[in-house]
């Protein structure tokens, strides 16, 4: 198991990003949750099988997402992100 810490930073907020992103995630075989930061960014955590996690991360970068992503970094995670599937959490 693979588990994935992105930060996204841009105009990430207030325009769906969450949602798009849960709306990808369905296409992978993956699970986790993205969150709005109070700093402004979007964090998501991720976990699956490591070739699935970093296409799924691809597809957001190549969805019409990326107009809103100015950066982005990721951390590789110790174990796996605790979470039902895929979901949109709150701060």
């Amino acid at each position: 198991m693979f588990s994935l810490q992105v930060f996204f930073e841009g105009n990430v907020q207030g325009v769906g990003f969450r949602w798009s992103v849960k709306r990808i995630a369905k296409g992978f075989d993956v699970t986790g949750w993205v969150r709005n930061r109070h700093d402004g960014r979007v964090e998501l955590q991720a976990a699956g099988e490591e070739n699935e996690v970093r296409a799924f991360i691809e597809a957001i970068g190549r969805s019409e997402l990326r107009a809103h992503i100015r950066n982005h970094t990721e951390e590789v995670l110790p174990r796996p992100p605790e979470a039902r599937g895929f979901e949109i959490r709150h701060e």
